[in-house]
């Protein structure tokens, strides 16, 4: 099976790369994020200045240029006919304790903004504490719990605005 890749260079050129396209392309790593590239008698020296792989996007600097690249594969394009998108903003709008257990701490307060991934709550269960991370960007709308408070598996703790 030859798969075909959809590469998106500055969001304004696309190509489709196979597989075959790539083996004929003669590589050579000089580290892990330099490589010298020899395509069609041209020499490019190319280095991977950033990369987010599970948003397969990339920043790769070519020849002293810099270029944002984006790929996506056949599976990526069956999820985006399907009228889905990967890496899109999560829609949690609220937070309900995953197990039942003791709130230990409430690291936010209403109307706190906070990041992905910012400490919202310690919740202790079966003995370990569990640091419960904020799944989006958002404002706190309300906080349903206390500090101490026995919880139940399902309970709501925080609301998002």
């Amino acid at each position: 099976m030859n798969s075909t890749y959809k590469v998106s260079v500055n969001k304004v050129f696309e190509f489709d790369v196979t597989e075959e396209d790539i083996l004929k392309t003669d590589i050579t790593s000089n580290l892990d994020t330099t490589h010298h590239v020899l395509l069609d008698n041209t020499s490019y020296h190319t280095e991977i200045v950033q990369s987010d792989f599970n948003a397969k996007q990339y920043t790769i600097r070519v020849n002293h240029n810099t270029y944002q690249v984006n790929i996506a594969d056949e599976l990526d394009a069956r999820i985006k006919e399907m009228g889905f998108s990967i890496g899109s903003s999560k829609q949690v709008n609220a937070i309900k304790a995953p197990m039942p257990g003791l709130l230990l701490d409430i690291q936010v307060k209403t109307g706190q903004e906070v990041k992905e991934d910012d400490p919202l709550l310690i919740l202790e269960a079966m003995k370990m504490e569990n640091i419960i991370l904020s799944p989006r960007d958002g404002i706190i709308k309300s906080i349903s719990a206390t500090t101490g408070d026995a919880v139940d598996k399902g309970q709501l703790l925080i609301e998002f605005e």
